[in-house]
């Protein structure tokens, strides 16, 4: 009996008989096959500002084995696709950041062509199910967020550790009860502010240019009489 050393993924016991060989064979050309695998975003061409599609580079998490068991890791995939969620000219912007964890898929064929044109075209070379065509759709085993949108049987939570900014020509509230809770302050600038409303109730002082407008609001050089006073001062 002759010895073999292990080469690629085939071992001493898959040269035991024709079948054994001709099974070996055939698993290598599947295990040559890319479908889909957990992956780490190592860069991403966005990054949260306003910009057409991005590419990310990815390194493949799962390495690989040959007929030994020994491990051979993967190289960094560069300039991949990655999902956002988009219909027409309305995104959701949400870009991958280094060190994510997320699922790659793999094309069934060369899309290097319409990688570079957005365009039907034909397959940029022959290959098949290859690594190089990935598409990173991302959001696995990642940790807990600080920037949020919560959804839950308590309602929607929406939570920023910085800044949460609303845009648009018009911005409608409607609700039977809306509260501002300002810890610091609530700051109001506009050219009219209209309030329409059956009763009003105010707590606190309220000031303007300096002058409280309140209960305590009063005006000095007023003889008692039937008149009424002039335009407030303030």
């Amino acid at each position: 009996m002759t010895t073999a050393t292990d080469t690629g993924y085939q071992s001493f016991l898959d040269l035991l008989s024709d079948f054994e060989a001709m099974n070996t064979h055939i698993q290598s050309v599947v295990a040559r096959m890319a479908t889909a695998t957990l992956v780490q975003v190592k860069a991403c061409t966005n990054s949260g500002g306003l910009a057409p599609f991005g590419f990310v580079d990815i390194l493949p998490l799962v390495n690989i084995l040959n007929g030994a068991g020994i491990a051979t890791k993967h190289a960094v995939i560069y300039h991949c696709p990655y999902y956002r969620a988009q219909g027409g000219q309305n995104a959701i912007i949400l870009d991958p950041q280094e060190g994510d964890i997320g699922i790659a898929v793999f094309a069934s064929r060369d899309i290097s062509a319409v990688k570079a044109t957005q365009a039907q075209s034909n397959p940029g070379s022959r290959r098949l199910f290859d690594m190089a065509d990935a598409l990173y759709i991302g959001g696995l085993l990642n940790g807990v967020p600080n920037q949020f949108v919560r959804f839950s049987t308590d309602g929607i939570h929406l939570q920023s550790p910085t800044l949460i900014e609303l845009d648009a020509p018009d911005i409608k509230l409607v609700a039977p009860t809306i509260e501002l809770n300002g810890s610091t302050s609530i700051g109001i600038t506009t050219a009219q502010l209209n309030i329409n409303a059956t009763a009003t109730t105010w707590t606190g002082a309220i000031v303007n240019n300096g002058h409280h407008i309140d209960s305590t609001h009063t005006h000095g050089g007023i003889q008692p009489g039937g008149s009424n006073t002039n335009v407030p001062n303030v």
